[in-house]
Formats: C-alpha cells, sequence, structure tokens
C-alpha cells in the first residue's frame, strides 16, 4: 500500500450532509460508516458519522466525521483544503460549485504571482483555496 496524505474534516453533527455535497463538487465514491456500525450502544452518537471517505476519479480523497459528544468544535478555523492545478475550466467548475451558497473571501481572478487564485468558504464553514497554474512565459 501506498502511503497517501489528505484532509480530514471534523463536524458538528453534519458530516454526513457535508460529504454528499462534496460528492456533488467532486463526483467518486462515497463511504459512509457510523459509529452505530462499529458497536457504540450510545444512542445520542450511533447515527453520527465516524468515518466517511470520498475518493475521487482525479485522485483526490477528502476523509470527514462527527465529534463525539463533549469534544469541541469550531468549524472552518482549523483547517483549508487547497486545489490546484492547470485545468482551469474543471478548477473554476469546483469553484462554482464550492463557494454556492457560501462566502466568498477572495474573488477568484488573476494574482501578482501570474495565476488565478481564490479563496472561499462553503455552506458547511470549510475554507477552501483554489490555484489556477499559468503556463509560463
Amino acid at each position: 500500500m501506498t502511503s497517501r496524505l489528505n484532509p480530514y474534516i471534523s463536524f458538528d453533527g453534519n458530516a454526513r450532509d457535508a460529504m454528499k455535497f462534496y460528492k456533488t463538487v467532486f463526483g467518486g465514491t462515497l463511504t459512509v460508516n457510523t459509529f452505530g456500525e462499529f458497536g457504540t450502544k450510545d444512542t445520542a452518537i450511533a447515527k453520527k458519522v465516524m468515518h466517511a471517505m470520498l475518493e475521487t476519479d482525479n485522485g483526490f480523497t477528502l476523509m470527514a466525521s462527527d465529534l463525539a459528544p463533549g469534544m469541541e468544535h469550531e468549524t472552518g478555523n482549523n483547517i483549508t483544503v487547497s486545489l490546484s492545478g492547470d485545468d482551469g475550466t474543471e478548477l473554476r467548475g469546483y469553484w462554482k460549485k464550492l463557494s454556492r451558497g457560501g462566502e466568498v473571501t477572495m474573488p477568484l481572478e488573476k494574482q501578482m504571482w501570474g495565476d488565478e487564485f481564490g479563496q472561499c468558504r462553503d455552506k458547511f464553514g470549510i475554507s477552501w483555496m483554489v490555484n489556477i497554474t499559468q503556463p509560463q512565459a
């Protein structure tokens, strides 16, 4: 097995909705397991997501879970997910879907280093950076 590095986002009870949303943005296969499926008898968390993984055809992997009761959660301040590459059409499509219903904190536009770059917070409070690499002159 090869090593993998990917974002893992904690949610306060809406991990399933968030991961379904990300599946509509990126496509791919979504696997969701609840605490109950792994044997918890605590009805307060039995239906909450213990682990979810979205694997896309482009090789993206995004993981998430709901926090157990009593664990502190602050939406969006501990992670920013970065999307980058040179396929402007694809990346602009992701940008459009991610920013819909959320907040654009920096418009996706040409920056001083020559690339198109933008930042947004999606409707679940997660921060995203999108960088579209421009051909070098």
